[in-house]
């Protein structure tokens, strides 16, 4: 890979040309690249981990497909992506009218080495969130897992999302205080102290 290629985003620009031209690797590098935050983002928004592997996949594909009329500089690749991840999960939800994912249904998170009760409580904490979660409004629920959950900047996010700066910090600041709303009365029950 060129030296002059320091940021992520250039280096995936170029694996995804060179993928464009044939390279085989490139692709196996970009994969292991973007695919765990696409599927991250598709579970935190649909809740169902399956549903969350096809959707990363589809928008891999789709990625794939698309790689030979990439214009670098028109986007990042991995903005690109999540904004397909995000319009696929859209759809899913509209599909099966927005049902109601219960809190047995989400899966635990893996969690290598803590005890079996700090492995239970951080599995509550998780379930928890991903119940209260599924309860946001859809648009709420985007911005909030992209913003806080998968750590993107805001004007990645307005970008993503098709919305202003601005839109995109209200929806989060509408989204953490629901969250936190649906979540205060549960405070000891999932092990948090009182500050």
């Amino acid at each position: 890979m060129p030296s002059e290629l320091n940021a992520p985003a250039d280096i995936d620009a170029a694996l995804l040309q060179r993928f464009a031209r044939g390279d085989a690797r490139s692709a196996q590098v970009l994969t292991g690249r973007l695919t765990p935050r696409a599927f991250a983002v598709a579970l935190r928004m649909l809740g169902d981990r399956a549903e969350a592997e096809d959707v990363a996949q589809d928008a891999m594909l789709r990625l794939w497909r698309m790689a030979p009329d990439w214009k670098p500089g028109q986007a990042q690749v991995s903005t690109w992506l999540l904004t397909v991840v995000i319009n696929l999960c859209r759809d899913r939800l509209r599909r099966r009218g927005r049902v109601h994912v219960g809190i047995d249904a989400v899966p635990d998170p893996a969690d290598p080495a803590p005890s079996a009760p700090e492995r239970l409580q951080d599995s509550e904490r998780a379930a928890a969130l991903q119940n209260a979660l599924m309860r946001l409004p859809e648009r709420q629920r985007q911005a909030v897992v992209l913003r806080h959950i998968e750590g993107l900047p805001n004007p990645r996010i307005a970008e993503i999302l098709g919305i202003s700066v601005e839109a995109v910090e209200s929806l989060t600041s509408r989204g953490r205080r629901a969250l936190s709303a649906m979540l205060a009365g549960r405070r000891a029950e999932l092990g948090f102290a009182d500050d």
